[in-house]
């Protein structure tokens, strides 16, 4: 039977007229109905966290913090259904769905921590007499649009900051992968959050984004998704000047050189291209390897990327990796791998829609011989594809790594504490992971340069970019 699902605004779940609906990309089952939402939706939804906030910022923070921790705790009980959930409308395997779910736990728990260490600062002043104060005060009505690539997650890395700073929010989950927040919204519904603090508007972005990003009732708009969907809510919060925090992909260079354990680098930089199906901002999307050692590791990361097991995870046990989100997705991938091979890419594995009957399986793929004019090399890929291009020494990786339009994630591997000093120092990214897989922790601070996004999410700074300052000056 076929779920049909329904907003959440102001503490109670509402009808929508119209509906959209959502099929399991790995075999186009469809699984459910959800609202596909008016402007006027948006519009209730703002005004009930509005109505919602001032008393909200006033509740102690400890007591917002409990509130987090209830949740947390009903995700917990129920977390072996919402990982299947997550499956079956994402595509990602069942273990990694596991994962999210337990994280998404620990993060509001992490969060919550936080209450009794919001921190103001007393400044000195050049007055005799006189103190000066600076205060962090939430911003109000916080929009949080959400991917469809870790959509449990991304709910919890919006709410949790904006709550325990004493905002209220109004969710846009991805109209790709919206099930998992409504299920979210009724254990939310289970405990005692008051009315109007968290609500959920599903539709289109066209529709329900626009709504929310061109609002005078938002304060803030926390966005993950592309670079172009990231230029046209610039767009629309610009007359308002709505405060951004924008999360916009990246294309993650991993650097391998001559001293490197190559075994690990191959485990970490398989497991990082095929995660989530090479579906993640963070995760290795090329590859500069020195070469002295570069047929030895092309040998060793094509046999890793073969071996890689795919297909449907609720149907199919101990799987590497799903399928892609939708066709669209499907059909870039597949066309960016034949236009590097027009241009002169070696196919090493894969390159090939996979044969799996029904659902967006794309086949685990190494391109040797790039170049750093290749689309492949420049551009974001979000699939299993792995493009090599072999320097000469690390100042070439290097330079090659930093020509990019993005500026999120980077790797390097080797032996050389040198050569890793050298590429914290070098390397023009918000993160840099040596000698492991990218995968960003709760307490740093996921932010990248250039295209990849204003802002960041986790740790303090994360926390505070849901706050604003306001200085006090008192003369005695």
């Amino acid at each position: 039977m076929t779920t049909t699902y329904q907003n959440y605004i102001g503490g109670a779940f509402v009808e929508s007229a119209n509906h959209i609906e959502v099929s399991n990309p790995a075999n186009g089952e469809l699984l459910s109905r959800v609202p596909e939402s008016t402007a006027e939706d948006v519009e209730r939804a703002i005004a009930a966290a509005r109505g919602a906030q001032k008393s909200w910022a006033a509740t102690p923070a400890i007591e917002r913090a409990g509130h987090l921790r209830r949740i947390a705790a009903k995700i917990r009980e129920n977390a072996a259904s919402l990982a299947r959930l997550i499956t079956a409308e994402q595509g990602k395997v069942l273990g990694l769905a596991e994962v999210e779910v337990n994280f998404t736990a620990d993060y509001m728990d992490y969060m919550a921590e936080w209450a009794r260490r919001l921190e103001g600062e007393i400044l000195t002043s050049d007055r005799a007499g006189e103190n000066i104060f600076l205060f962090r005060k939430p911003l109000g009505v916080v929009a949080g649009i959400l991917p469809w690539n870790f959509p449990f997650f991304l709910i919890a890395r919006k709410m949790a900051p904006a709550l325990i700073t004493g905002n209220t929010i109004v969710i846009k989950p991805s109209e790709e992968t919206p099930n998992n927040c409504f299920e979210f919204a009724k254990l939310v519904a289970q405990t005692d959050l008051p009315a109007g603090v968290f609500n959920v508007v599903c539709g289109s972005g066209g529709a329900v984004g626009s709504a929310l990003t061109r609002s005078a009732g938002v304060d803030l708009i926390s966005f993950t998704g592309s670079v172009g969907t990231g230029s046209r809510i610039m767009a629309a919060a610009a007359p308002n000047i709505t405060k951004l925090n924008l999360e916009l992909g990246g294309k993650a260079p991993a650097i391998v050189l001559a001293d490197a354990d190559l075994e690990l680098a191959v485990k970490a930089i398989t497991a990082s291209r095929v995660i989530n199906s090479g579906q993640v901002c963070n995760c290795a999307e090329r590859v500069y390897v020195e070469r002295k050692v570069a047929d030895q590791f092309i040998d060793k990361v094509a046999a890793a990327m073969a071996a890689t097991r795919y297909g449907d995870p609720l149907a199919e046990s101990d799987l590497d990796m799903g399928p892609l989100i939708n066709q669209a997705g499907l059909d870039k991938v597949a066309q960016m791998v034949r236009t590097a091979v027009g241009q002169g890419a070696s196919l090493v594995t894969g390159g090939a829609v996979a044969d799996k009957g029904k659902g967006f399986h794309y086949q685990p793929t190494v391109l040797a011989g790039c170049s750093a004019d290749m689309e492949i090399m420049r551009k974001e890929i979000f699939g299993p594809v792995l493009p090599i291009q072999i320097v000469d020494d690390i100042d070439e990786a290097i330079a090659l790594a930093n020509d990019c339009e993005y500026g999120l994630t980077s790797s390097i591997y080797t032996r050389s504490l040198g050569a890793a000093m050298k590429a914290c120092a070098e390397i023009d990214f918000g993160e840099t992971y040596i000698n492991r897989e990218n995968f960003e922790a709760m307490q740093g601070f996921h932010a990248g340069v250039r295209k990849s996004g204003i802002g960041g999410a986790d740790g303090k700074h994360g926390l505070y970019e849901f706050t604003h300052t306001h200085v006090v000056y008192i003369q005695n």
